[in-house]
């Protein structure tokens, strides 16, 4: 059976962009029979808050959406990600990274040829003795995944690791995101981790989302080979935006479907994109 999955972040009201993926991820899940599952991924404890969250399930089914239960909520489950982090760690795939932002921007500027601001890596990794030393002065430090080991640790099938995406074909390509943070020293994983984990665990055949997550579906498709994951089909579509052509975003206050409800918007007029927006604009 054909099994998608929307997976909001409470971090704020759920906008006009959210009610289009979740538009999309639904509309999938029922024209194949299958079903589309809730997925609150709210691992940042900072940013999330219930009144959010409480405000995701609210304003779904006031579009008309419904899920099966119960659902997932990431913040109940860290030990599951700290169990992938900690078989990583026995694979000898991530290391500690104790350089702060500066350290690292100063790094990818001294690397050659490197047009893309993506970290790759150390130049050389820290000792046992230095890393204990770090260690107890209580320095805070990231787990990154280590791409040059896992080359050595997927031999010739690093090269050849592929997606489809949008009924094609994709090779992935892992260096264009470079040694990414799988978790840090107060937060025991990362969006990386945690969703390509859940993924499998749901198992989520098909999932669908936006363009902007397409870049990350590489690094995906590198830790569902090392962990032995299935792999989903993957559909990315365009993201909605404004009458300007910008693109809906928590931080720049875009419409919320909360507002839109207060002010007597029709959920129909939302998912048809029949919004006036001299009316509503803030």
């Amino acid at each position: 059976m054909i099994r998608t999955r929307f997976a909001p972040s409470p971090s704020g009201y759920l906008h006009l962009g959210h009610a289009e993926s979740a538009a999309q991820a639904f509309g999938f899940a029922r024209e194949n029979q299958g079903e589309c599952l809730l997925r609150i991924e709210d691992i940042d404890t900072t940013r999330c808050k219930p009144e959010f969250e409480t405000a995701i399930y609210e304003n779904l089914q006031w579009l008309g959406f419904h899920w099966p239960t119960p659902v997932r909520r990431q913040s109940d489950h860290f030990a599951d990600y700290i169990s992938v982090l900690t078989r990583l760690r026995d694979m000898g795939l991530v290391y500690r990274c104790f350089k702060t932002r500066k350290e690292i921007l100063e790094d990818i500027a001294r690397a050659p040829h490197n047009h893309d601001n993506i970290y790759m890596g150390p130049k050389h990794i820290l000792s046992a003795k230095q890393e204990g030393t770090l260690l107890a002065s209580n320095q805070p430090y990231a787990w990154r995944l280590s791409l040059q080991a896992c080359r050595s640790f997927l031999g010739e099938r690093y090269q050849t690791l592929s997606f489809m995406n949008n009924g094609e074909t994709i090779k992935a390509n892992p260096d264009t995101l470079g040694d990414v943070i799988l978790a840090r020293k107060d937060v025991g994983t990362s969006y990386h981790l945690a969703c390509t984990h859940d993924d499998a665990l749901q198992n989520i055949t098909h999932i669908i989302r936006g363009v902007d997550l397409l870049g990350s579906t590489h690094i995906h498709r590198l830790l569902q080979e090392i962990m032995g994951w299935p792999v989903p089909e993957y559909h990315h579509h365009p993201l909605l935006t404004d009458e300007n052509g910008k693109r809906y975003a928590k931080r720049d206050k875009a419409l919320t479907l909360k507002t839109l409800r207060a002010q007597g918007v029709s959920p129909g007029n939302v998912l048809a994109h029949k919004i006036n927006w001299k009316k509503h604009e803030s």
